[in-house]
């Protein structure tokens, strides 16, 4: 169970390492049913998921909705540029309407950081973050976790790298509670312009040079360049970034023989990783898709089995 017994999951900030090793041990049970011939559990039956996505996704709309559907959980997928949202209904009265519709779970995607929080305020539904704003991603940051724990097997002692726009990157803030709180070594490094102000207080090294940065690291996590935040220009020039920062094979000789190369996608190929680099033995990029689907599974049934009190983030 969550330490703090709660319906929501908002964020990693507030979970404590007891709290992740819960969800960790819990995945595995899920991840055995994808080699089953019925791949479907019955522990959500009866129960509606629905899925509320703001900002565009695949990968993450996607894994939630297979891993509800497994869970054998009705689930309903709102498409916001079709909903009342356009004609100016705001989010609380959409998520009440859902909630009236008795909606037990709300999974939600918003381009403001803390709208899942606020939400999860006014609802007795469990909401779930799928991703808000620049403030975290915070199932992104458990499948992130659980491969590195999958391959690795500890994470005292780790050397973890994330490489990139660590500004914008919701992920990089799960990924950074996460590992630190689990005993890794975490270190970012990407421009000056794309590393957010005293994040060492984090608990994270900041460097800047990626062939300093990389050396004898035992895990690289690739974050995607925001190209539509170039309007912005926080960095030069694409052309550059490619130079400085892309993970090539010839940067990877630096870094440990076994070093995992992750990517939380979609990957911008020949800008911040090279072909060979992702399709590459060291690379699980596909394989923390698989694992997304069964991290979102235990998420969902360890919601339920904290009962509708308390939120198990405040983020």
């Amino acid at each position: 169970m969550f330490s703090n017994r709660g319906k929501d999951l908002l964020g990693l900030e507030n979970l404590d390492k007891k709290d992740l090793q819960v969800i960790l041990d819990s995945v595995e049970p899920f991840k055995s049913l994808f080699t089953r011939s019925v791949k479907k559990a019955p522990t959500l039956i009866g129960k509606t998921v629905v899925t509320l996505f703001y900002e565009p996704s695949t990968r993450t709309r996607t894994s939630f909705e297979i891993a509800a559907k497994r869970l054998s959980a009705d689930v309903v997928n709102i498409a916001v540029s079709t909903s009342s949202v356009v004609k100016g209904e705001s989010l609380i009265d959409t998520g009440k309407t859902l909630e009236a519709m008795k909606a037990d779970y709300i999974i939600i995607r918003h381009y403001l950081s803390g709208a899942p929080d606020m939400l999860a305020r006014n609802l007795n539904a469990s909401v779930i973050n799928a991703g808000d704003g620049f403030h975290e991603h915070p199932t992104q940051g458990l499948l992130d976790l659980y491969t590195v724990y999958e391959k690795k097997k500890k994470f005292e002692g780790l050397k973890v790298l994330l490489v990139g726009d660590i500004l914008h990157s919701r992920v990089a803030k799960s990924n950074i509670w996460a590992l630190t709180k689990m005993g890794a070594e975490v270190s970012v490094v990407g421009p000056p312009t794309l590393i957010p102000r005293n994040i060492e207080e984090l608990g994270v090294k900041v460097f800047y040079n990626l062939d300093e940065a990389i050396k004898k690291v035992d895990v690289v996590n690739i974050l995607r360049i925001q190209l539509e935040r170039q309007q912005e220009n926080l960095f030069p020039s694409v052309h550059e970034y490619v130079e400085l920062y892309q993970l090539t094979n010839e940067k990877l000789m630096r870094a440990k023989s076994d070093v995992l190369i992750m990517h939380p996608g979609p990957m911008n190929r020949g800008i911040e990783i090279s072909s060979d680099v992702a399709d590459s033995q060291n690379a699980v990029i596909n394989e923390q898709v698989t694992n997304g689907i069964a991290v979102r599974m235990a998420v969902l049934y360890l919601l339920k089995k904290s009962g509708n009190s308390g939120n198990v983030s405040s983020n």
